[in-house]
């Protein structure tokens, strides 16, 4: 816009130099011609007016230059509007940090690609949003991440095919608008690339800095409404990507936005069955072995649902724990439960599961203690079980909770042994007082000579640290046997009770409890939870 206004000013004063040039040469040739400049010569000669005639020669000049010298300012001006329109133009539409266009610009060219959409697509958007990019803020200062956003910026411009547009959109977001030259295999490629070049690190004082990347693709398709329509269905692939792991890429299906609405329909009714107690306790047995005495139960949580009837954890704990309810969650369980095995014997380990990111909360264990005294249940009564995963997120953080909890009382137990993170650094560490073998591995025992030979090794471990071991997931009598035989202390699954409410477990305590004989713990694992 700025460089065709200077040219039409152009233009515009030599059309009228040249009239002017033309006026004068008219005047010169009328002049000459019919002979008025004679006669203006004998007028000024008679009346002696040659000195008067070169004074209005000499101021003639004289405003001929200030004409001139207004003129060069008035363009001067002029130039010095159009670049900084031409500068405002820019900032308006570029992004400041890395020169990329920013959001405005780009949603123009994605309306531009959609008004001209035809049968087949001819364009696409990519979203790119980047992973771990907030810890190299706040472990390298935000100067850092200005510099792995440039880098950023100047790898998706080298992977840019000529006619595309990228985008920084704000913050960690960016985007790309590209032409759709060899289909969805194309976009593949490309896709895979992005990933791979923004994987690479970015050299910054020294330091590597090293984020990732996930990717939506979206085609500009002419059943979207508008260009927000064709950013919010890449927004959506982009958001599965993030779901299903991080530094991948997803294309966008029309089934994405009801699963989108479907996840923030069960986030609102989460909520609501949280805070109106809808979510129960249900309890698993677990027994001794061999003798199949219940020696304690575990907590798992069940969501009578109005509509949807009974709701196992696997649909809503993960939803619980990406927006920050499971702490409300658990702790609403924890006191339920509390309340409901007070009636039970009192030699049963009532056991709950704690999520991972509440270990990082320092006042965990007065919460729990707060619970115990509330309810006037024993601390020596609870278990609770920690998942590998809690321990690689903030191993000191865990370190101090569990100590104070052990403090209180209260049993510790590491679930789901095998699976994920744990040392013997951990074990000896941290000072747990059972181990839980993973299902995975307990269904695979008479199957498999590996998976035996590794449970096998995890009930000796246990032993050889003085603590106590259960297996989980126990659905036969042949792997009830071959636990036994190694000596695995306790059982749960399917062949002892499936999880159950309250009601259906006061039955079932009364009639373990007419052949209930207590069975001592191992001495190792007695000193330890003494």
């Amino acid at each position: 816009m700025p460089s065709e206004t200077s040219n039409a000013w152009g233009r515009g004063e030599l059309y009228e130099t040249l009239c002017l040039l033309v006026i004068g040469a008219g005047i010169w040739f009328v002049g000459v011609n019919l002979g008025t400049f004679d006669s203006a010569s004998d007028f000024i000669s008679a009346y002696r007016l040659n000195d008067l005639l070169m004074l209005a020669a000499c101021m003639g000049v004289a405003l001929c230059g200030a004409v001139v010298r207004k003129s060069i300012l008035l363009r001067r001006l002029m130039l010095e509007r159009d670049a900084a329109a031409a500068q405002a133009e820019a900032i308006a539409r570029h992004d400041g940090l890395t020169g990329l266009a920013n959001r405005r610009r780009f949603i123009d060219a994605v309306t531009r690609a959609h008004a001209t959409v035809g049968t087949e697509p001819s364009s696409a958007v990519l979203l790119i949003d980047l992973d771990r990019f907030k810890p190299v803020n706040d472990l390298y200062s935000h100067a850092a991440g200005n510099a792995v956003l440039c880098a950023v910026a100047e790898r998706l411009q080298q992977l840019l095919p000529p006619g595309g547009v990228a985008a920084r959109l704000g913050g960690d977001e960016f985007a790309m608008l590209v032409p759709v030259e060899h289909g969805s295999e194309g976009l593949t490629r490309l896709a895979q690339a992005v990933i791979a070049s923004i994987s690479e690190p970015v050299s910054w004082n020294q330091n590597d800095l090293k984020v990732g990347a996930t990717v939506g693709v979206a085609v500009v398709a002419a059943e979207h409404a508008d260009s927000d329509a064709v950013l919010h269905a890449a927004d959506l692939a982009m958001y599965q990507g993030k779901k299903e792991g991080r530094g991948n890429y997803r294309f966008f299906r029309s089934t994405m936005d009801e699963e989108l609405r479907a996840r923030a329909r069960t986030e609102s009714e989460l909520r609501v069955a949280i805070e109106t107690g809808a979510i129960e306790p249900f309890y698993q047995p677990v027994v001794s072995l061999p003798e199949k005495d219940i020696v304690g139960v575990e907590v798992l949580a069940r969501w009578r649902h109005p509509e949807r009837g009974l709701i196992g954890p696997a649909e809503f704990i993960p939803v619980a724990e990406e927006t920050g309810m499971i702490a409300d969650l658990s702790y609403n369980l924890i006191r339920r439960a509390c309340l409901d095995a007070r009636a039970w014997p009192s030699h049963l380990i009532l056991a709950v599961n704690i999520a991972p990111h509440q270990f990082q909360d320092a006042w965990l264990a007065q919460r729990i203690l707060a619970i115990l005294t509330e309810t006037g249940f024993p601390p020596q009564r609870l278990e609770v079980e920690i998942t590998e995963s809690a321990l690689i997120q903030d191993l000191e953080a865990t370190r101090a909770t569990l100590l104070s909890l052990r403090q209180l009382g209260v049993r510790i137990a590491l679930d789901d042994f095998g699976t994920g993170y744990s040392s013997l650094y951990h074990l000896r560490e941290l000072k747990f007082d059972k181990l839980k073998i993973d299902r995975s591995y307990v269904d695979a025992i008479t199957m498999s000579d590996e998976r035996a030979k590794l449970v096998d090794a995890i009930i000796k471990l246990g032993t050889s640290l003085g603590l106590t071991t259960t297996a989980e997931g126990i659905e036969t009598d042949a792997s009830l046997d071959w636990l036994s035989d190694q000596g695995c202390h306790f059982g749960q699954g399917y062949l002892f009770g499936r999880a159950m409410p309250k009601a259906e477990m006061d039955d079932v305590l009364k009639v373990s409890a007419e052949t209930y004989r207590p069975m001592p713990l191992p001495e190792k694992a007695f000193a330890r939870a003494s």
